[in-house]
């Protein structure tokens, strides 16, 4: 049996609620997507850091090619490399490269899970992929699975909610205990997905991120275009998973 508890949103979560446990990362649009699809593109590790000038002083003193990639306001940082798009992080961009990322609301939600024992990154994109290596790291330690939503400005926000029940969907089994938020956050996504499958069910999640706070702001900066890509449900099969190092790599389950 696997515990799983959902954190609707990191900053009301309390200290030290993941310490020991698993942590799902999840900030859908866009941090957790952009993450997985630099990985699936052939990023040597991704570095996430929460400071714009730490970012630029990593880059520069980390051995081999790196690039810079994040986002304030949801826009490029002035001076990097890439921005928090999954679109830009194509392999003859990223490929054989470390980036260094800086995000408003997903690296911050990945700092505040460094007391748990294991750290991976959670998005629809990735879902099947993170849940089973989440539930077999739980099993293995005998420890819970938390489920943390990076939110938005420090609010919930539905498109991070949709990908915590995305892979609760995928995972969890039956006799496993889900904790109220988690509850409902399966209950969301079965209420977005209903019986759809292929490009039915991503243009389901499309229209669900668009009515959603983070949906919203992406379209208001005209980046629109990032809403499907980031409801490509189970197209990549990565694992970012934090190392001693603070580098997320690959560590995906053969299937």
């Amino acid at each position: 049996m696997t515990t799983w508890h959902c954190h609707d949103c990191f900053h009301g979560m309390p200290r030290g609620a993941t310490a020991g446990g698993i942590a799902v990362v999840i900030d859908v649009l866009r941090a957790s997507t952009t993450i997985a699809t630099a990985i699936a593109a052939g990023a040597t590790a991704v570095v996430p850091t929460g400071d714009i000038n730490a970012a630029r002083r990593l880059a520069a003193s980390l051995p081999g090619p790196t690039l810079t990639g994040g986002e304030r306001g949801g826009l490029r940082i002035d001076q990097f490399d890439l921005g928090n798009s999954p679109l830009e992080y194509t392999p003859d961009r990223v490929a054989g490269r470390t980036v260094v990322i800086t995000t408003t609301n997903g690296t911050a939600a990945l700092a505040a899970c460094r007391d748990a024992a294991v750290v991976v990154i959670g998005a629809i994109v990735n879902r099947a992929a993170v849940g089973r290596a989440a539930r077999e790291e739980a099993l293995r330690l005998a420890a819970p699975v938390h489920l943390v939503c990076a939110g938005t400005d420090a609010a919930v926000t539905q498109e991070d909610l949709l990908g915590a029940g995305a892979i609760l969907e995928a995972a969890a089994a039956d006799g496993d205990e889900l904790d109220p938020a988690a509850t409902r956050a399966r209950d969301l996504f079965r209420k977005v997905a209903g019986t759809l499958a292929g490009p039915a069910l991503v243009e389901a999640i499309t229209r669900s991120f668009a009515a959603s706070a983070g949906g919203r702001n992406l379209l208001d900066i005209g980046m629109e275009a990032d809403l499907p890509a980031a409801a490509a449900i189970d197209s990549l099969d990565v694992v970012p998973m934090l190392d001693a190092r603070g580098s997320l790599v690959d560590r995906s389950l053969p299937r």
